[in-house]
């Protein structure tokens, strides 16, 4: 059995077969079976979901037969339904807590868990841990068990997923201890999330504007829910790559502008006024414009929170990681909000949604929520949201971008993925805890910021962040400037001084 189970940014992925296993993931499932009866959630029981990867519905069964039998109620969703809906199931059935069963935008031969606690939103890393602890006791419990012959944790996880007559009992989690086995319910959160999304977003404005739009769900979970919320009222659309495809087409279910070529395509045949993606689990976002341009994560962000700012006329902390735009910082300046700056992962953003009343939070890598939602990134959400834009003002994405940055300037962003050595990792990590140069690029430094890697935010506005990957010999160098030749010469000049 793999001893290194560990929850990273956003939750525990890995290969299927090698390391991604019935007798691993029930293991999981206990450790978080374990974390919700200590804390007293078990009666309110769990959702579980799952994505269109090989054999998610099937590990599904399996993590809910897990929670029954420890006495934990299990919402399992009918079909496979996207991470946000998932997760505002939680809200919908008053859980303790969801796990969905996905890789994201991972490689095909991935496959992931993802604990989301009662708050709805991404688990913060004191949960997490106390998740990974619950499964370091049961690797050793099982270690000593085993010498005596027990079954393995599959063979348990399998007996356990049987449907039960109500009165029967299984074993409980300590010796001798008994607990009934609880129901499980087969739910379909769809319904209740198109309720809840439409008081978020104007959707009767965007089926008076006559907009074509098209959508690829990529394969993934997100299928009938961008297509079905527009057709519902009146939008035109088209649908590509709307059914159940394991392989991801050969490719990989992430939105960006490499990969979303056949969109691209797509809306500038049809002369459509946007085309929409979505992430295997539908959690990140992707946007073409009607002129077949990529607008980025960096660039919807600013365009979002000026649209709440100025067209709807709400106020409210902007939440961001250390790696997204600056410009998001210009905007809240001129209308006097707060902005938080926080490390990678959207456990943070959506911690500070809570407890700060943000009115936005998203990331460079495509997650974004807003007040009033689930404190989870959401794809759809982002989608419909880039839908009303257009409707509203009339105009596409790039002709509002172009609104923006001639009144706040305009920021280019950039990343660059640098490999390494294990040796040349262990180099660089000891020159990051020194970097703190007076000048950079021919820019001075105006402050240096450890809160994830090493950020140096320089005289004119500007800035690098380096960040080293948690699991590769590998260094990530993002970088904003004010022009394309400033951010060249940023990314040269950390390279030069770092020996990447």
């Amino acid at each position: 059995m793999t001893t290194g189970i560990s929850f990273g940014t956003d939750g525990w992925r890995g290969i299927l077969a090698r390391d991604f296993t019935f007798d691993n993931v029930a293991l999981v499932a206990r450790a978080v079976a374990d974390y919700i009866r200590t804390h007293g959630l078990a009666e309110r029981g769990v959702v579980v979901g799952y994505d269109n990867r090989f054999l998610s519905d099937q590990l599904a069964e399996n993590v809910a037969g897990v929670f029954t039998a420890r006495g934990i109620p299990v919402y399992l969703t009918a079909r496979a339904t996207p991470t946000p809906v998932t997760a505002f199931a939680i809200k919908e059935h008053r859980a303790g807590g969801a796990v969905m069963l996905t890789a994201s935008h991972n490689p095909p031969e991935y496959n992931g868990f993802k604990f989301i606690p009662e708050y709805a939103g991404p688990a913060l890393p004191h949960i997490t841990r106390e998740i990974e602890e619950n499964i370091r006791r049961l690797q050793e419990a099982e270690k000593t068990a085993g010498e005596g012959g027990a079954i393995s944790w599959g063979d348990f996880a399998r007996e356990e997923a049987v449907e039960w007559p109500a009165g029967e009992w299984t074993a409980g989690p300590a010796p001798g201890e008994r607990t009934p086995v609880a129901r499980r319910e087969i739910i379909d959160p769809r319904p209740a999330y198109f309720n809840h999304v439409q008081t978020l977003v104007d959707l009767g404005a965007i089926g008076r504007a006559g907009l074509k739009v098209m959508v690829d769900p990529m394969y993934g979970a997100g299928i009938g829910y961008l297509e079905d919320l527009l057709g519902a009222h009146g939008v035109r659309v088209e649908v590509i790559h709307n059914r159940r495809d394991p392989l991801f087409g050969g490719g990989l279910p992430e939105p960006t502008g490499k990969s979303l070529g056949e969109l691209r395509s797509l809306v500038l045949e049809r002369q459509a006024h946007l085309g929409l993606a979505l992430d295997g689990d539908a959690d990140r976002f992707g946007i073409i414009d009607r002129d077949g341009s990529y607008i980025p994560p960096n660039q919807f962000l600013p365009l979002l929170y000026y649209h709440l700012l100025t067209a709807r006329e709400q106020r409210g902390p902007v939440a961001r990681t250390v790696a997204t735009t600056h410009l998001l910082d210009r905007l809240a300046r001129a209308f006097e909000q707060e902005v938080y700056e926080m490390p990678v992962g959207f456990k943070y953003i959506g911690q500070h949604m809570l407890e700060k009343n943000c009115l936005l939070g998203g990331e460079e890598s495509g997650g974004l929520s807003v007040r009033g939602h689930i404190p989870e990134k959401d794809g759809i959400l982002a989608g419909l949201l880039a839908a009303e834009m257009v409707a509203v003002h009339g105009k596409g994405l790039g002709d509002l971008l172009e609104d923006i940055w001639s009144r706040f300037g305009r920021l280019y962003s950039e990343r660059l993925d640098m490999h390494t050595s294990a040796t040349g990792k262990e180099r660089v990590l000891g020159l990051l805890k020194e970097l703190n140069p007076p000048v950079l690029g021919g820019l001075q430094v105006e402050r240096r910021i450890a809160v994830d890697g090493i950020k140096l935010v320089l005289e004119n506005g500007s800035w690098v962040l380096v960040r080293a990957s948690g699991t590769e010999p590998l260094f990530r160098i993002y970088v904003e400037a004010n022009s394309e030749e400033e951010l060249h010469r940023l990314q040269q000049a950390m390279r030069e001084m770092l020996g990447l």
